[in-house]
């Protein structure tokens, strides 16, 4: 761990990302329980998410390629700008009380958007900075930085949303992205691009014009994933798994107000419960991960999720409520490290970007015919059926991260092969 945080630029990386998720968390809860309120509707709610993947869908097969060519830390920075001037619109709107529905679906639809290609490219700074060997103890720290932001956020709204409103949290988010964007300044200085392996350096390659380099960089990237069974089951769980996860956006405000009749406390005190097990769970991932492996460690965060969502909705009081939603946070905590760290440790930095966004490409698919299924089974069925779906999706993935495969060829390795 120490030899981490006496990595200067990951530091800044580290402090950018809990700042920046401070923000983005309050923003979420914030806008999901303003939402709930104004319609009294799930699908209202499942909109947002849907309107979330339409974008992502049409972006991620051309950013991969980007975030593979260019400067990663420029682009974060590009993105931390173009979000705050988004949303810091949006807070004027609602300051002058004449913020519409409408309106917060479309912010939400461009900062989402900039979300898809964020975290592909923070992920991707982040191995390229880690040394190798270490990519177990960054992403602990990452996902550390991540889930404590939530942590914060999502006890701050439920506490201050009634004194302060929509308009207040997003202007809290706003500065939260201009303290990480002059973290993400301090980083380093220059361009800085993670070069190919040298056998790809050739003249052919030298005469190819913007469009045929592109189509190579994608079947670059797909030849790589055929010869490694062990990445595409890991990236199918992976897939499965943020789908599942963004459904808490439509699940959790109304279990707070339907289940537990806590209203904005009650969302708060889950958010906080969610938070405070994924936080925590970094205190003992890396052991987890190093007696387990990876994918074991995965499949058990899987099952756990799964089990844990099919309970929420039954458990009636808000103090287990509270409990079951720190045992998801947990989850998520360990299978974000164990993901994030085998991707790092399987796939060569100079495909990171492309292949991460494959599979977030599937993931944000599935995303959207949930967001439709889940609204409206919890609006018109039961909102015990809406959990149900969602944990049956997490069970599928944890059959993806159970299927046997064979020893994965390490990174270092698959970029030598020409």
């Amino acid at each position: 761990m120490r030899e981490i945080l006496s990595q200067r630029p990951l530091r800044f990386v580290f402090a950018a990302n809990m700042i920046s998720m401070f923000g983005s968390g309050m923003n979420s809860a914030a806008v999901a329980w303003y939402t709930l309120k104004a319609t009294h509707n799930e699908m209202a709610l499942g909109m947002f998410i849907v309107l979330q993947t339409i974008p992502a869908m049409l972006l991620l097969p051309f950013t991969g390629v980007i975030i593979d060519r260019e400067d990663r830390r420029r682009l974060v920075m590009l993105l931390d700008a173009l979000r705050a001037v988004i949303i810091v619109t949006v807070s004027i709107l609602a300051f002058l009380h004449r913020v519409e529905i409408w309106q917060l679906y479309v912010m939400n639809t461009l900062v989402s958007a900039g979300f898809w290609m964020f975290w592909p490219t923070i992920t991707a700074l982040i191995q390229e900075l880690t040394p190798e060997g270490q990519f177990v103890q960054s992403n602990t720290f990452l996902l550390a930085g991540v889930q404590g932001g939530w942590l914060i956020a999502g006890a701050v709204v439920g506490f201050v949303y009634d004194h302060i409103g929509l308009a207040g949290v997003l202007l809290v988010d706003v500065s939260t992205y201009v303290v990480s964007f002059l973290c993400y300044f301090a980083v380093r200085k220059g361009r800085h691009i993670v070069m190919r392996p040298e056998h790809l350096h050739d003249d052919l390659i030298a005469a190819e014009n913007q469009l045929e380099r592109f189509w190579r960089d994608i079947r670059d990237a797909v030849h790589f994933l055929r010869g490694q069974r062990a990445v595409v089951l890991l990236g199918i769980s992976w897939a499965l798994f943020i789908a599942a996860m963004m459904m808490g956006g439509i699940l959790t405000p109304s279990v707070a107000d339907r289940v537990f009749h806590g209203g904005a406390r009650g969302y708060g005190w889950l958010s906080a419960g969610w938070g405070t097990g994924a936080f925590i769970s970094a205190l003992y991932v890396s052991p987890v991960i190093a007696s387990l492996g990876g994918r074991r460690a995965l499949a058990f965060s899987m099952a756990l999720l799964s089990a844990s969502m099919a309970t929420a909705p039954v458990s009636h009081f808000l103090f287990l409520g509270i409990f079951i939603y720190f045992l998801m946070g947990s989850g998520r905590g360990v299978a974000g490290v164990a993901m994030n760290s085998s991707l790092m440790e399987m796939v060569p930095k100079h495909l990171m970007g492309r292949v991460q966004n494959a599979f977030n490409l599937v993931g944000t698919s599935l995303q959207l015919v949930l967001a439709l299924c889940v609204g409206a089974v919890a609006h018109n069925v039961s909102l015990v059926a809406g959990f149900a779906i969602v944990a049956c999706v997490y069970g599928a993935s944890f059959l993806a991260a159970t299927i046997p495969v064979e020893a994965p060829v390490p990174a270092e390795v698959v970029a030598k092969i020409p």
